[in-house]
């Protein structure tokens, strides 16, 4: 059984950009962040990409479109690759803590009074008149 040749490269293709979107996120991130003006650029071009490419598409050039938009959605896994050195999560440099002595009883955890817990909740439930579920 072979496969026609407008369908191989399809799948090629397809799993390239797979493979392509799977390594931007499971790949180990850049040691150095990327300035946010290189990513902006980065998503930019893909956006232009598409642009393009939904031209292409319109003119009835399906393997320009097909091409420019794969190129387009490789830019978009290296710009989401390299947007992972910078994690948005860490506090930019310098602004951390300036004191560096945690308080005195962070490192004790609070007690819990149980019994009185279980004097409160005892008190409680038997005041409580209960309600069978269903009828007997």
């Amino acid at each position: 059984m072979s496969v026609p040749p407008s369908l191989a490269w399809k799948l090629v293709l397809a799993l390239a950009l797979a493979a392509a979107i799977f390594a931007s996120a499971r790949a180990k991130a850049p040691r150095r962040p990327v300035p946010r003006t290189d990513l902006r650029r980065l998503v930019l071009a893909a956006l232009a990409l598409y642009g393009v490419g939904a031209f292409a598409s319109l003119t009835h050039h399906a393997v320009l479109a097909g091409l420019v938009y794969a190129a387009g959605i490789t830019v978009c896994a290296l710009a989401a690759w390299l947007s992972r050195a910078s994690d948005s999560e860490d506090p930019p440099p310098g602004s951390g803590p300036t004191d560096e002595t945690p308080p005195p009883e962070s490192d004790r955890v609070p007690e819990f009074d149980w019994a009185a817990f279980e004097r409160a909740f005892r008190a409680y439930s038997s005041t409580r008149g209960r309600d069978p579920v269903a009828a007997p």
